[in-house]
């Protein structure tokens, strides 16, 4: 008897849950413990040595490209202008970005379990969320720069000052940080049924696939918060070569006029690449979707681009070459 009256009240407690919150609970503690699957490119396993083979080459491109940068900027002294330090700034952005997605998929290239957890996920996602959104704030801060350059050339050094600059650079990652803790909190949110994430890392559209309930609502967070970043990056990109095409235009003479368009024609290449794969990937119709362009269209935006970056700025620009010409003679002599 004495026994009976001690189990009563988890007898009681245990009556009065439903089924349902019971099974929601019971999930819920499942998945805080779970690991998510990567599928990554499972359908080709026969291809799996030579990805890994080309992957590490865009790695190890992009690290030596980007840091190489860095350096260069860095120790060359005529390249502390703002132009370069945004520039390094950008590289910078390029390596932690492409870090977080590249040693993961290696990995997972050469190895059976091709697993990341659950805090793993958020954290990957987070950090690619925040790095993305940061190189769009960077982009247009580089325009800003561009069109001061070239529209306001008299009083260039004393608007875009050291105290300005760095103030462009730390309001760009505050950006990048507060839209990825807005991304990253909508995601994790919602309750995932399935553990199978048909990607090579932790993306929001595959997370929300996999999701127990109705993504109504974060579907438009999702769309807003995106929307707006991407709105206010490219109206500033836009209207700052806008207002230096009317500029480099109105210059009388055809050499004056290439000059303009080569100063901003680095820059303007990035952007394209960079907003024109952004676009096509998150702007396209839900419907009708491959999963492997998908794929093919990521690792160009996730791991090609951030290799091409400091090329496209070493090849087209003569400050850069020449100071990497320097270095190098400077080093062959010592």
């Amino acid at each position: 008897m004495l026994r009976f009256l001690l189990i009563l009240p988890s007898l009681l407690c245990h009556n009065l849950r439903s089924p349902g919150s019971l099974k929601r609970m019971e999930f819920e503690n499942h998945t805080v413990k779970t690991e998510f699957f990567l599928l990554g490119f499972s359908d080709h396993p026969e291809l799996w040595r030579i990805l890994f083979a080309v992957f590490l080459f865009i790695y190890s491109v992009t690290l030596m490209g980007n840091l190489g940068m860095m350096l260069l900027i860095t120790t060359s002294s005529h390249l502390h202008t703002p132009m370069y330090f945004f520039l390094c700034m950008l590289s910078f952005v390029d390596v932690c970005y492409s870090s977080v997605i590249a040693p993961k998929l290696l990995v997972d290239l050469v190895s059976d379990k091709k697993t990341i957890s659950y805090r793993g996920c958020a954290a990957q996602l987070y950090f690619f969320c925040s790095l993305v959104d940061t190189e769009s704030f960077l982009l247009a801060a580089m325009a800003y720069d561009r069109y001061i350059a070239i529209c306001n050339p008299l009083l260039y050094t004393v608007i875009m000052s050291k105290r300005v600059c760095c103030q462009l650079a730390i309001g760009a990652f505050l950006g990048g940080t507060m839209s990825s803790i807005i991304h990253t909190t909508n995601t994790f949110h919602l309750s995932f049924c399935s553990k199978e994430i048909n990607h090579f890392f932790c993306d929001i559209s595959p997370l929300f696939s996999l999701s127990c309930t109705d993504t109504y609502m974060h579907d438009i967070i999702l769309v807003v918060f995106a929307g707006l970043v991407e709105a206010i990056c490219l109206l500033a990109v836009l209207l700052s070569y806008v207002c230096i095409i009317a500029a480099i235009l109105k210059t009388g003479s055809a050499e004056g006029r290439r000059k303009g368009f080569s100063t901003c024609a680095s820059h303007l290449t990035v952007v394209t690449i960079y907003h024109g794969t952004l676009i096509f990937i998150y702007l396209r119709p839900s419907t009708g979707h491959s999963l492997d362009i998908d794929k093919v269209t990521f690792v160009f935006y996730t791991l090609i681009i951030p290799m091409l970056n400091p090329l496209i700025y070493s090849l087209r620009n003569k400050d850069v070459k020449n100071a990497f010409r320097k270095m190098i003679s400077q080093k062959l002599v010592s």
